[in-house]
């Protein structure tokens, strides 16, 4: 099998990662930057079906009237020669020093209001470019100390900016879809909405909860020490993955944005295997960049080594699924048993009473191996291509 990239696959990158320059906290650019039509071009080559965008990885935040014509112009062309769909855009309400102590979430109204105007300008943008999802990375909603302010002070002040920006989106005819990416630090000391979970109970309190969900990233779950399979699941069982940001991370590091695949790869496949079997069908957003220490052709092959380690772990669950020993063990592991299941799946007044009726055997249940060692190991030697 060649795990060749086609459009069908619906892989997709940002401007931002296979445009990403090698600059770290600590370096310069590494790589000269890349033209966004120029990006556009490549990525049609490698099989990608997309690229995404912030406002100003395409028209820079100083543009003219005349540079935002000219730069629209060439990135449109190259849309339509290349057939690349912008699926997702996104603001940069991070990077100008303006937004140092938050943008939705200031304790200036000068800074919330510019805030509000500059997304509103970039979903003009997004749409015009055909995006169906718009993200939210609340990068510098968040602080380094509590004394300032109060963190219901700044929530409020959040879920006042999303509920503006949802009832614009309509009131445009836009039909966005919103995504919130959490993220627990960096570069905030602690960032609002750390985790899928909080999102999750945020979203509940918004004016229109329905158009607002999830993006959640693989490294930023990482970072917090958490199962990132896990985080994921609950965002499809609430209906609210919306779009997905996938790279690599080692644990307690800075984000890295390492690219997918490359440190977890059990998680990897799991993270796979979740998204083919739930049914997924949004875009696979690689959300990550070339390491810094390589040239334009490492980019290239980052790229491409993205998009190979996910079909070549489809492949791989696929197997997964197909292995008559792993799927026994599975069954083994899985004790059904129909009456207890009618007992328990709703609560009558007289299931509870049959219920309290019944005698388990307690220390029996407790001696009961459920087999995982041999099926964990099962799974590590598919992943090995052993099995």
């Amino acid at each position: 099998m060649a795990y060749q990239p086609k459009p069908e696959h619906k892989f997709t990158f940002g401007l931002w990662t296979v445009g990403n320059v090698g600059r770290d906290p600590f370096g310069l650019p590494t790589r000269p930057p890349l033209e966004p039509d120029y990006i556009v071009y490549k990525l049609a080559e490698l099989g990608a079906y997309g690229v995404n965008l912030h406002d100003n990885d395409l028209i820079p935040i100083d543009a003219s009237k005349s540079e935002r014509e000219r730069i629209l112009k060439r990135f449109k062309k190259a849309l339509q020669d290349s057939g690349l769909a912008v699926p997702m855009a996104t603001t940069n309400l991070f990077s100008d020093p303006i937004f140092k102590d938050g943008a939705f979430t200031s304790p200036d109204a000068r800074v919330r209001a510019y805030a509000i105007q500059k997304t509103m300008q970039a979903m003009d943008l997004g749409a015009e470019l055909g995006a169906r999802t718009y993200v939210f990375w609340g990068g510098r909603e968040g602080a380094e100390v509590d004394a300032g302010g109060n963190a219901l002070e700044a929530l409020a002040r959040y879920r006042e900016a999303l509920n503006f920006l949802a009832e614009y989106s309509e009131d445009q005819g836009y039909g966005y879809r919103f995504a919130l990416e959490p993220k627990p630090n960096e570069p905030r000391g602690d960032i609002y909405l750390p985790v899928v979970g909080a999102a999750l109970g945020f979203i509940a309190t918004l004016d229109k909860p329905h158009l607002f969900g999830l993006n959640p990233e693989v490294a930023h779950e990482t970072m917090a020490g958490l199962n990132f399979v896990h985080a994921v699941a609950q965002a499809i069982d609430a209906g609210k993955l919306f779009h997905i940001d996938l790279n690599d991370q080692k644990m307690g590091r800075f984000d890295q944005d390492l690219r997918f695949g490359a440190e977890n790869l059990k998680m990897a496949f799991f993270l796979v295997k979740l998204l083919e079997d739930s049914g997924y069908d949004g875009p696979r957003h690689f959300d990550a960049h070339a390491l810094r220490t390589e040239d334009e052709a490492g980019v290239w092959e980052f790229a491409k080594g993205c998009m190979r380690t996910y079909l070549i772990l489809k492949e791989k669950a696929e197997r997964f699924d197909r292995d008559r020993e792993i799927q026994d063990l599975i069954g083994a592991y899985k004790v059904q048993d129909g009456a207890l299941a009618r007992l328990t799946a709703k609560y009558s007044r007289e299931n509870a009473q049959a219920l309290k009726g019944l005698e388990f055997d307690r220390e029996e249940l407790g001696r009961r191996g459920p087999g995982l060692e041999r099926l964990d190991q099962l799974t590590v030697e598919l992943l090995l291509g052993v099995r």
